[in-house]
């Protein structure tokens, strides 16, 4: 039977980079890593005046002004257009109270609110148009003041609405 014995293999392996090892030496002689007198800021450039007012910001672009307009008109005219259709469905809610939906009045009361969730989201799209003009703006560096006022005001139309909804279920 032979005996294979692993150890004398590992021994001269670990011998043999360990004198690989000691003929890889060190100098000493490294590069400074301190700054050199090329990466010294020499003070060449001035900071700007602190009393000097921006520049103003370019006027809008008439196209730009009157699509903002015309969201903005379709949006009040969606809420009003819901506005309008809230008593009638008030009226039909109170009606069905908690009637079944398999009564006339159950029936009224649920396509009452079909119908106002539905002017909702007229009133809704509205805020995707003005998401899609904030972020086309947004992305050419541009102003977005404008878009910004009139998505906050579009946006309490809409939640307006979500109230009487809710008010309503």
């Amino acid at each position: 039977m032979k005996r294979i014995y692993r150890f004398p293999h590992f021994a001269a392996a670990t011998c043999l980079a360990l004198l690989a090892s000691a003929c890889a030496s060190t100098s000493g002689d490294y590069p400074s890593l301190a700054i050199r007198d090329a990466e010294r800021a020499s003070g060449s450039m001035d900071p700007a005046p602190a009393d000097e007012a921006p520049a103003p910001a370019p006027p809008l672009p008439a196209d730009f002004v009157q699509r903002l307009a015309q969201i903005g008109e379709q949006a009040r005219a969606a809420h009003q257009a819901f506005m309008a259709e809230v008593p009638a469905a008030r009226q039909r809610v109170r009606a069905g109270g908690s009637a079944s939906i398999a009564t006339n009045a159950g029936a009224a009361a649920e396509v009452a609110l079909a119908s106002l969730e539905s002017a909702r989201s007229t009133t809704a799209v509205s805020l995707v148009d003005l998401d899609k003009l904030l972020v086309e703006r947004a992305i050419a560096l541009e102003p977005v003041e404008a878009v910004a006022e009139l998505r906050q005001e579009v946006e309490a139309l809409v939640a307006e609405e979500d109230a009487i909804l809710a008010e309503l279920r």
